[in-house]
């Protein structure tokens, strides 16, 4: 069980990287056929916002590819932990202030990771 749950983990930290490229690397091109609800217009101006919460998704998925490297199984799992509940927190934020998307996208794949990594 715990391949699987480093597999989740990984594929959570993937998300995170492809988070960090729309948002500060295509944000003004790719992300409006992304963000749908966002008028067209606003890309332009809130470009240095997004590059900033990209830049924090770079850092979620910096700390969970950490995990994955880390020889003791009991920081690799505390630091799996500490990465996780922060995207879980930040996805129930996210969810309930901007889309409720967010919750699929981000919550509910590292809530998995969360439950299979527990699992023995």
């Amino acid at each position: 069980m715990q391949i699987v749950a480093q597999i989740i983990v990984g594929l959570v930290a993937a998300i995170h990287i492809y988070i960090l490229w729309l948002e500060m690397f295509a944000w003004t091109t790719k992300a409006p056929k992304v963000f749908k609800t966002l008028p067209k217009e606003l890309f332009a101006p809130t470009k240095t916002i997004a590059a900033n919460q990209g830049l924090y998704n770079g850092f979620l998925a910096a700390g969970l590819i950490w995990s994955l490297l880390i020889e003791d199984h009991h920081w690799r799992f505390y630091i799996a932990i500490f990465f996780l509940t922060c995207i879980i927190i930040a996805g129930i934020y996210g969810a309930a202030t901007a889309s409720k998307k967010i919750l699929f996208v981000q919550t509910v794949p590292a809530l998995i990771a969360l439950i299979l990594l527990h699992l023995k």
